[in-house]
This record gives structure tokens, sequence and C-alpha cells, in this order.
């Protein structure tokens, strides 16, 4: 019997991340095209600078309402009927608000891109903003509000943001505001947000996709281009200022089974040289099912499903003024909060101690590196990744130059790096979870101050 060869494995493709072309419509709207031969779903994110900072005193949420109003209806079409037009499509259309500002997404197979770029300029230029609707979305995002209070993972994000910022600081308060404030917002208040922040000149959309075939300049010209607005610079934002006093809150529940923890401070954004060792140390410390705190907290002890550290920009600025949360988050059965607790600061001693291992680094790097490829495989991941590169002011290549810089990283590098971002007498920990059992066995800890809050 003959057998063909066995095949062998062919030399691997250099990967980079994809480079946009930039480029200025004639409205002022700033344009990032990326061509993905062989990706037939477009995507396209829209970049506004209405970030929540320029909410009005009391009435935190009216972005959002905004950015949801927009999705769903224009002057010309309502909301149903823009649904049907978007789904005649095979089109999705989304758009959230956040500290930065106001992100939209589309995705569209490409051979409907035209037509779905037309909706989109729709709802950017020509938002309906009706009482009715309006009043419908506060009263769903009032519903939501009770759900939120009740899960354990939002709650103690609440609490740490509340615990971590001054009360002057929009970073202080839910983001999609409080049952006090969204009571208030109505269709004026929408408008007038909609009409003071919005504007092409201080926009940036990002397509990717496989554009052959497709005069995108032409389909721009005839959708987005055709947007108007005036030109006015966007709002200047305060400086991102906190107190990391190293301090507990138990958000008291009785008698819940479980503890969520949250553990954080605030640290540098992606302009700083330190991000790149700090993701890589991050990584090692609880990044992945084999890292640090789960190999002694999930693996051995068994408190817990799992526990992860990361660094989540809250905003991003080129002139020093951005920060990025710093946090370690999980849940642990009751019983053992108090140990799991002292045994999740005896991992960050022990690392400040003895640094990473040289293997830990080679995992990571491995991890973060060696899957980018597959990571950014869809039109969406880039055109997402994109998108908040112009949202925190990065240039067009950083996501390409920071792969490069984590595969340079050494372990003393990292190490520093995420010592620094976790020291052991500088981490808010907010606790959500049944304050009678805990409150004494986490005193005993010794690691700040404890308070309990009921609400």
């Amino acid at each position: 019997m003959t057998f063909h060869p066995r095949p062998q494995a062919g030399e691997a493709k250099p990967w980079a991340f994809p480079a946009p072309e930039r480029s200025t419509l004639g409205n002022g709207l700033t344009l990032l095209r990326c061509h993905r031969p062989g990706q037939q779903v477009v995507a396209v994110e829209v970049n506004l600078a209405a970030p929540l900072d320029a909410e009005p005193e009391g009435l935190d949420g009216v972005a959002t309402i905004m950015a949801r109003a927009l999705s769903e209806g224009t002057d010309k079409h309502s909301a149903e009927e823009f649904a049907a037009e978007l789904e005649r499509c095979g089109a999705t259309l989304d758009a959230h608000a956040d500290h930065p500002g106001l992100r939209v997404s589309l995705e569209v197979p490409a051979s409907r891109l035209p037509k779905a770029l037309g909706l989109l300029a729709e709802a950017l230029r020509a938002p309906a903003f009706d009482d009715g609707e309006v009043a419908r979305l506060v009263r769903n995002r009032l519903d939501e509000i009770p759900h939120e209070q009740a899960n354990p993972q939002r709650r103690a994000a609440k609490e740490l943001s509340k615990e971590l910022f001054p009360a002057t600081l929009r970073m202080s308060r839910p983001r999609q505001g409080t049952e006090e404030t969204v009571a208030r917002i109505d269709s004026a208040a929408v408008r007038a947000f909609y009409e003071a922040h919005v504007r092409p000149a201080t926009a940036t959309v990002v397509v990717v996709g496989d554009l052959t075939g497709i005069d995108l300049d032409a389909v721009l010209a005839d959708t987005l281009g055709a947007w108007t607005g005036n030109t006015a610079a966007p709002l200047p934002v305060p400086p991102v200022t906190a107190d990391d006093t190293g301090r507990v809150i138990i958000v008291d529940r009785p008698g819940a089974v479980q503890t969520q923890l949250l553990i954080g401070r605030i640290g540098p954004d992606r302009h700083d040289i330190v991000w790149a060792p700090q993701v890589l140390g991050t990584y090692c410390l609880g990044g992945t099912l084999t890292s640090r705190l789960d190999k002694v907290l999930r693996e051995e002890k068994g408190y817990t499903y799992g526990v992860r550290a990361f660094a989540q920009v809250l905003r991003s600025t080129a002139d020093g003024k951005g920060a990025s949360m710093l946090a370690i988050s999980g849940s642990v059965d009751t019983p053992n909060t108090g140990p799991a607790l002292e045994d999740l600061w005896q991992v960050l001693r022990t690392l400040a101690a003895e640094g990473l291992t040289d293997a830990e680094r080679d995992v990571a790097v491995q991890n973060l590196v060696g899957v980018a490829p597959l990571k950014f495989e869809t039109a969406a991941s880039v055109a997402g990744t994109l998108a908040d590169q112009v949202e925190q002011e990065l240039p067009d290549d950083y996501q390409a130059r920071l792969y490069a810089r984590l595969a340079e990283t050494g372990t003393a590098e990292a190490t520093s790096a995420v010592v620094s971002a976790f020291p052991v007498d500088r981490l808010v920990t907010v606790l959500v979870g049944d304050a009678a059992q805990i409150e004494e066995p986490v005193l005993a800890l010794g690691i700040g101050e404890v308070t309990v809050v009921t609400n």
C-alpha cells in the first residue's frame, strides 16, 4: 500500500494588527478605513465626543437614553419601521454611552453596506426623540436599576466607584444614572444633549471589512458625508483623582451564601510606558485559570470558581488626564471569606517578595501575543479596537506596537509593574455579602478600616 507523505508544517506567516487608512470627509468627520479581504460582514464604529462628564447636573443617564433613542428610530422612520429596515439589510445597530463618549456600532453584509450606512446617517442626523419613545426608554431604564442593585457584581462596582472617586467627579456615580436622575429625563433634555454634543466635526467613523467593489468614498458622500453640524470643539475633561487608602466596605446582604469580592484602585492609562509590562504582570497574577490567584484560591483551597485580575481603561487622554481601574474580582463562599482574603493578600505579598518566574512570563506572552491573529479574525474586533484607540487618543499603530512591546518585556519589568499596580496597603476592598458572618473575620485581617453599608 502506498501512503501519501506526511504534510510538513510550513513557515509561519508574519502577522501584524491591521493598519487603517485615515482621511477626513468634507463635513469634518474623521474616517478610518481598513480593507480586510474575505470579511464579508462589514463593521462600522462611530465615536461621538459626548462624554458622561458633559451630562447636565442632576441628569445622569441622559447620554444613555440618547444613545438608546439613536438606535431605535428617526424623524423619517418610526421605531418599528427603522428596525424593519435594518432587518431587511441583515444589519444590527447598537449604541451605548460611557465615560469617554458615545459609541454607535453597525454590522452588515458588504453587499448591503450602502443601504445600512444610509440608515446609520439618518439616525445620527435626524433622530426622532419622540416624547412617547423617550418616556418608554426612561421607564425601561428605571425598571433595570433594581435588578442591577440586586446583582452582586454590579452592586460591588457601584460601591467601588463611589468609594474611590470624589463625589464631584462623574466617575463616582453610576454610568447610566440613578433612579432619581433618570426619572427627570424627558425628550427636551435628550434633544438638548444631542444638539450640544453630537456633530460630525468631533466624530470619527471606522469602517472595517471586505470593501472589494465598493466605492466607499461615494457611499460615504451620500450618507455620513451629508451629515452637518457646528464645529465647536469637544468639552475639556477634568483630571481623574481618587483615594486608594486601604479600607474595606461591606455591602450587607443578610443570608447571602457567597461573598462578591471587588478589590481596586486607579492606575495609569495606555499612554503610560508601564502599560505593557503591567498587562503582562497582571495576566500572570490573575488573567487565566493557571494564574497565581486561581492556583491558590481555586485549585488549592477550593474557595471559588475563579478570581480575575485586570486593568480597565476608564478614560485615556494624551495630556495625562486619563486613568484605568486596576481590580481583582471574584466570589467565594461566605464562611471562607476571611480565609480567602487572607490567602489573596498572601499571594500579593509573595509576589512582591519573590517576583514572577520566567516560565510565568513566557506563558503570558504566548497567550497574549500568540492568540492575537485569532482574536482579530473578525471585522468587528478590529473595528472595535481601532475605535478604542481613537477614543483614547492613541496613534493608529498603537495595537501593533503594544504586541511588540509585550514580546520584549522581561520578567523583572513585568514583576515591578504588577507589584506597583497592586500594593497590599493601597487597595479598596468591596465585599457584597452577609455582614453578620464576614465582618469579624475581615476585621481580624488588618487590611484596613471596615465599614458596613446596608443600602
